[in-house]
């Protein structure tokens, strides 16, 4: 039965976890697909429940989930992607596009499992995904088309933001947005107890820090300006803001952020050669 989402695709989901869940809920809202085009299946029947508990069709099968959809993610843990592919390819169809969102799992391999013909799609998201602000990556595999891109890329851009790149930059995007949140919750925790070494309740000084850091970020989108020309807005001469950055620079924080973005990116090649 063909799909009546505003995208015209079934969306299947092999492994129901918490990205998963996120996801497809996002897509759900941005009206990108209903509910009932929706499958997905997980080992786990509590998280199969929770899938058919929001309108979606929940079943114990791979195969049925590929049977029934023209969108595939293969949302399992890493070590599974292969042997899952492997166990429904027999059913793969030409209208068929396989995402993966798996991390550490390159094109080729997700390629060699899917069979030589198969159209596969390697995307990179991370975790705000739960609040639909995802920063997401996408890289193509051989067979894939334009056509593929721009779909998956209106799929996440729905959620947050996709940005298309060659593979080989995917170790980089893992530096900058998939481990980035972690680097700005340690931010917003830091702020938020310098607050309260000032004088502040905790809870008002982590709304503060954290309000400050999504409208900052606001503004670099919204103006597009460069954050250094929106940082000197904020600095006036002999004030509290520069004297701050002084101790900022002077305890190395700039380098520390792009030391720990050029050490998750060759961590993130590493783990993808093992």
């Amino acid at each position: 039965m063909p799909s009546s989402s505003s995208i015209g695709k079934r969306i299947g989901f092999i492994g129901a976890g918490n990205m998963a869940e996120a996801l497809a809920q996002g897509f759900i809202s941005k009206q990108k697909v209903e509910a009932k085009d929706i499958w997905a299946t997980d080992i786990s029947e509590q998280r199969r429940k929770l899938f058919a508990d929001f309108g979606a069709n929940a079943t114990e099968s791979n195969a049925e989930v590929v049977k029934n959809t023209d969108i595939v993610f293969i949302s399992v843990k890493p070590q599974y992607v292969s042997l899952v592919i492997k166990q429904f390819k027999q059913h793969l169809k030409d209208r068929h596009l396989i995402v993966s969102i798996a991390a550490g799992i390159p094109l080729n391999v997700l390629q060699e499992a899917a069979g030589k013909e198969a159209r596969v799609v390697r995307v990179m998201p991370n975790t705000p995904v739960f609040v639909g602000e995802v920063a997401s990556a996408i890289a193509l595999g051989d067979k894939a088309t334009k056509e593929d891109s721009d779909l998956v890329s209106a799929l996440f851009n729905a959620v947050g933001y996709c940005a298309p790149v060659p593979e080989n930059l995917i170790n980089a995007v893992t530096g900058v947005s998939g481990s980035g949140p972690a680097y700005v919750f340690i931010m917003i925790e830091a702020l938020a107890d310098g607050g309260v070494k000032a004088g502040l309740p905790r809870d008002v000084s982590q709304k503060l820090a954290a309000q400050t850091v999504l409208g900052a970020a606001k503004m670099v989108l919204e103006t597009g300006k460069h954050p250094g020309q929106l940082k000197d807005m904020v600095t006036s001469p002999a004030g509290t803001t520069i004297h701050a950055v002084h101790a900022l620079e002077e305890a190395g924080v700039r380098a520390a952020f792009i030391n720990a973005v050029l050490t998750a990116a060759d961590r993130s090649e590493q783990l993808a050669k093992l």
